[in-house]
């Protein structure tokens, strides 16, 4: 599985208010915001030889909303000929993601579906100790594992590593240090294929640091 899963973070969902005997939420997605993550989109799957992205929205029922989000999409995906263009409703997105996965290759998604579907992703991979993650601007980006916390396993030497290793080879390719990236994503793929070493959530027995020195000296032979 190897699908890309892109959010817009600055049309942030929600603002809410309380009335008498209800909650309303606004929902709030601009043409501007849109804008800038579908070139982002469309840039990286460029960038990377990435065959097709794929829009999911709910435009058929929030049709200011969300019809925007799509609507502009379109409009903007016009200017990247040489990457396929896709939309798709979350509902059969959702399901599609699960049973097959192989399917897609970028996602392309307002906040709060990205939200969601980002650690069904993770969910698909292993868990959220397997899910990289970025936060992408114009002119700053920090790299991290999906969000989620685990306050259970805090301090035990128990949490798995690989979302925080191969957050960090997302930083690197961004840099421009393919090769060292690519050496990072190739240790990670050896250490699991071997299954000698891995965490709780993996369903082995191997803490962190086992982890952690077992990456490490397979960077260090691949880089030999």
């Amino acid at each position: 599985m190897d699908v890309r899963c892109e959010r817009c973070d600055t049309d942030y969902e929600f603002d809410e208010s309380k009335v008498t005997d209800a909650g309303v939420t606004v929902k709030p997605i601009s043409v501007w915001g849109t804008r800038r993550i579908v070139r982002f989109a469309f840039d990286y799957a460029r960038r990377n030889g990435r065959r097709r992205v794929t829009v999911g929205h709910k435009a058929n029922i929030m049709r200011f909303s969300d019809g925007i989000f799509l609507f502009t999409a379109a409009a903007e995906a016009k200017s990247y000929p040489d990457v396929e263009f896709e939309e798709m409703q979350m509902d059969e997105l959702a399901m599609r993601l699960v049973t097959n996965p192989n399917a897609f290759d970028v996602l392309l998604l307002p906040n709060l579906y990205g939200d969601i579907l980002s650690d069904l992703c993770a969910g698909l991979v292993g868990g959220l100790g397997m899910a990289p993650g970025a936060n992408i601007g114009w002119e700053y980006a920090l790299f991290e594992p999906v969000h989620g916390s685990a306050p259970d396993i805090a301090g035990k030497g128990a949490a798995n590593p690989i979302a925080m290793v191969l957050s960090a080879a997302m930083l690197l390719e961004h840099v421009g240090e393919r090769a060292a990236a690519a050496t990072v994503r190739a240790a990670v793929r050896t250490v699991l294929s071997r299954g000698g070493v891995r965490t709780r959530d993996l369903g082995g027995t191997a803490g962190t640091d086992d982890m952690a020195r077992a990456l490490c000296s397979e960077i260090e032979r691949i880089s030999v």
